[in-house]
């Protein structure tokens, strides 16, 4: 078996704060396919809407899929975001109308005890950055809705040119 190599981490989540009102209310999802009113939104389905949201700029529905105390980890080993930080890091791009596009496919969700953890990762294809592997933690509120605690977004790398891209990135000054 090949040996593992490093893969660059980081988790892209977009968005403003919403102007008024519960930042964690529940939002309701749009197009989520096949789902009537009482019907039960899952892990998944929070996941597309998120990826639609972040698609679309929506700031207040991007954001109402996270909780209070989310993390947000970015592409570069310094982006460790909290989500007052990562809302003002996004405002200004959502605000401009400039969301990203992150389609996912390959999903795998597992539940913990009782149900009111989820952890999930899925691969995601987006035009700039190719294949992309995001995986995190969901967690069941009072009110029985799911969010995210953490998002984590990863570039992935070939093994066969991840020491090449290590040493790129030793090169790479530092901010």
């Amino acid at each position: 078996m090949k040996p593992l190599y490093p893969v660059l981490a980081c988790v892209i989540m977009a968005g403003s704060a919403c102007s008024s009102g519960d930042r964690n209310a529940a939002r309701p999802i749009s197009g989520a396919a096949g789902h009537g009113a009482t019907a039960e939104i899952t892990p998944g389905d929070v996941l597309d809407d998120f990826h639609d949201a972040a698609s679309r700029a929506d700031f207040g529905r991007y954001f109402g899929h996270m909780t209070a105390d989310a993390v947000f980890l970015g592409t570069d080993a310094t982006e460790r975001w909290d989500r007052p930080a990562f809302e003002a890091y996004c405002r200004p791009s959502f605000a401009a109308g400039k969301g990203w596009t992150y389609r996912p496919h390959d999903r795998h969700i597992v539940f913990g005890p009782g149900s009111q953890v989820a952890w999930f990762d899925e691969l995601l294809d987006n035009d700039s950055y190719g294949t992309c592997r995001g995986s995190g933690v969901l967690v069941r509120g009072a009110d029985g809705m799911w969010r995210l605690a953490q998002y984590n977004l990863s570039v992935l790398i070939p093994n066969n040119l991840a020491r090449d891209v290590v040493r790129m990135i030793r090169r790479a000054p530092v901010k």
